[in-house]
């Protein structure tokens, strides 16, 4: 998608699996490099894509984002669901290169606004979003669909 100083911003395939399977272990999201493979293949179908950084080695990042329709709004709302910069990466400008790319996608794809989800115990990611133009809007609630069983 784009390149700068040996830095690649691309989609991410499910060979890259393995790679990012690493990538989110180190931050607590640990998927076994199979299962996110499917995964990755499944987000194919969807509306939404999942973009990461290549250096020269494995990814040292991924932005994960996904576009939907209300009724409210004539254009689709695009959501950042997963921004993750390897912490040896940060500070150089990755998230950001991540985020336009993303940006780029969902515009393609009709949308005209950018969300993006951070815990409000993330202050870092808090702090790269005011940074990057993003402004707070807001609270949201979660519950689950299921019964958990055990």
């Amino acid at each position: 998608m784009s390149s700068r100083y040996g830095l690649e911003i691309r989609a991410a395939a499910a060979a890259d699996a393995p790679g990012l399977s690493d990538l989110l272990g180190r931050y607590g999201h640990a998927v076994e490099p199979r299962i996110l493979a499917e995964r990755l293949d499944a987000l194919r179908a969807e509306p939404g894509t999942a973009l990461i950084a290549l250096e020269w080695g494995p990814p040292s990042g991924l932005v994960v984002v996904h576009w939907y329709r209300t009724l409210e709004f004539a254009t689709p709302i695009a959501q950042v669901t997963t921004l993750l910069v390897d912490e040896d990466a940060r500070r150089r400008g990755i998230g950001r290169l991540l985020v336009k790319a993303g940006a780029q996608a969902a515009r393609v794809a009709g949308s005209d606004t950018l969300e993006l989800l951070a815990p409000p115990d993330h202050a870092d990611l808090r702090a790269f979003c005011l940074a990057t133009g993003f402004t707070e809007a807001g609270s949201r609630f979660s519950r689950a669909l299921r019964k958990k069983s055990g």
